[in-house]
């Protein structure tokens, strides 16, 4: 038998974390979900593929940080679940990465499954909605859009014209208004935290009124 024989006949679907939990990547469980796994993984996932200006990779951590800052902007009646689902909206990411968009065409439907898996075991783990409603999905994806116009412009090269065809031009946010400056790793991972806990707090005392 070869030397690598053994190590590749039972394919490995799961990752193991930092907290020592073992997540299931086909069949994730919310139990083996923690938000500070999360955050960790996401400070370290760089948005871009990394090809963005400055010090520091753009993180998915930041980048929620920034859309979940542009939906409550734009929906100010949002409830707190509809604020944590939005923040939460590329917590897959965590364990599969940041594809960019092209090659996620390229991938296919196999990806989106493990993704919905996921997003429903961290929703789940939260007490969340297994999945956003259409209409949230729809409110998210379209701050998401605004973001992703903003960071094209600001950090990853693209002219305005190339950004307003791929992701539009937005309306009442601007640039000044959201928190672009690449941070370390340790700094993304700490204000997400810190916003997961913010809006958990106020969505406890929304159950408890």
């Amino acid at each position: 038998m070869s030397a690598t024989t053994g190590a590749t006949s039972g394919a490995r679907a799961w990752q193991r974390m930092l907290s020592g939990r073992r997540l299931d990547l086909l069949d994730p469980s919310p139990l083996d979900v923690e938000i500070a796994d999360i955050a960790h993984g996401l400070a370290r996932v760089a948005r871009w593929n990394g090809q963005t200006r400055g010090d520091h990779a753009f993180s998915v951590a930041q980048h929620c940080l920034v859309v979940e800052e542009i939906f409550r902007r734009c929906n100010e009646n949002a409830s707190f679940d509809a604020l944590q689902m939005t923040l939460l909206h590329d917590a897959p990411e965590y364990v599969i990465g940041d594809m960019i968009s092209p090659f996620k065409s390229v991938v296919g439907g196999g990806y989106k499954t493990v993704e919905a898996r996921l997003e429903a075991a961290v929703h789940i783990r939260f007490g969340l909605p297994p999945h956003p409603t259409r209409e949230l999905k729809v409110l998210i994806k379209k701050a998401d859009t605004v973001a992703a116009y903003f960071e094209a412009t600001e950090l990853a090269g693209f002219t305005t014209v190339e950004a307003r065809k791929f992701f539009g031009q937005p309306r009442g946010i601007t640039r000044e208004m959201l928190p672009l400056q690449p941070l370390s790793a340790v700094e993304a991972q700490a204000l997400f935290i810190a916003r997961f806990e913010a809006i958990e707090a106020e969505r406890t005392k929304a159950v408890t009124k």
